[in-house]
């Protein structure tokens, strides 16, 4: 799959990457769930194209928090971001991350938007959106 949106509200609408690499500018101001790692690699396409949001998979989290690092620099950046953990959705796999991925790790401003871990990343996602 390259890219698909998977929901639609009046909240906005999510799309599914299985690598963030794959990003757009069409897709700015959207919500992004990306089978690709939380690392700073990965976070630095995720600043390329301004999203409302993006969803990571934690891969397992590594030295350092290696796999989550882009929470933190997004977060300074003004983007708010997540990741699900490795344990609940396959790396790489966008939509077996919207289908069963868990949330484990989320930025202060995804906080703010009520996403927390332990919350399934589809039902948090269409409850920001309101669909």
């Amino acid at each position: 799959m390259l890219k698909s949106e998977a929901a639609r509200g009046p909240g906005g609408r999510v799309l599914l990457l299985d690598s963030v690499t794959k990003l757009s500018p069409e897709d700015a101001g959207a919500i992004v769930v990306t089978g690709s790692h939380g690392g700073t690699s990965a976070g630095e396409f995720a600043l390329a194209v301004r999203l409302a949001l993006v969803v990571f998979n934690d891969a397992g989290v590594g030295k350092d928090r290696a796999g989550i690092a882009a929470l933190d620099m997004l977060q300074a950046k003004g983007v708010a971001a997540a990741a699900a953990a490795h344990t609940s959705a396959r790396i790489g796999d966008a939509q077996d991350m919207w289908e069963k991925g868990v949330l484990s790790h989320v930025n202060a401003l995804a906080a703010g938007l009520g996403l927390a871990p332990g919350a399934a990343v589809q039902a948090a996602l269409r409850r920001l959106i309101g669909a």
